[in-house]
């Protein structure tokens, strides 16, 4: 079974994921969008940090697609891990093994089509705008070592217009909507359904 988790930034996905992972353990792969941000080697550090990591162009869909499918079909792949303070990819690779379940988390992950019909279930987690501009404000500030008023300015001139143009319309390709991603009633009809399969 596939699980595609969406929503906006600061929404939940994770907090949801990990439930979920609590709940399986060791039956459960989880590809993380964001490691698929693209490369940008070429790219001064000042160059990366004013790129735009909240549109669909930012990530490299077709190498998570190749995973995904790599991983439906029994076999082990490397995924590339990401250096939010860098704004780039890590020189490792994070091995990652087929399982039973394959959780795929991301904003943006029902955009592209073709990934998206890859999922088996489809969960959008609806969190309010303030609590997760302020939820990427402590973890940005507190985990990727940014700085309050970079974080408030990428607020403003991408995360917010780029969830309202292609995050926010993918809440449309659901099956199940979350309020947060500690909904304890929606994450035991999650983890039924998941029995059930």
């Amino acid at each position: 079974m596939v699980i595609g988790i969406a929503g906006g930034s600061g929404s939940g996905k994770t907090t949801l994921t990990n439930n979920i992972c609590e709940r399986f353990q060791d039956k459960i792969s989880v590809l993380y969008q964001d490691n698929y941000y693209k490369a940008r080697d070429g790219l001064s550090y000042e160059e990366r940090a004013k790129l735009n990591y909240d549109h669909p162009d930012a990530f490299d869909t077709g190498l998570l697609t190749e995973h995904l499918k790599s991983l439906i079909a029994g076999k082990s792949i490397e995924s590339p891990l990401y250096d939010y303070a860098l704004h780039t990819r890590k020189n490792e690779k994070l091995l990652i093994e087929p399982s039973k379940i394959i959780i795929v988390e991301g904003i943006l992950i029902f955009h592209d089509t073709e990934l998206c019909d890859l999922f088996d279930i489809k969960i959008f987690v609806d969190t309010d705008a303030d609590e997760r501009l302020i939820r990427r404000i402590l973890r940005d500030v507190t985990e990727r070592g940014r700085d309050i008023v970079s974080v408030t300015e990428q607020y403003l001139n991408t995360v917010k217009p780029m969830h309202e143009q292609f995050v926010e319309p993918t809440r449309r390709k659901a099956d199940i909507i979350v309020n947060g991603g500690q909904n304890q009633v929606a994450i035991d009809l999650i983890m039924q359904r998941i029995n059930l399969s």
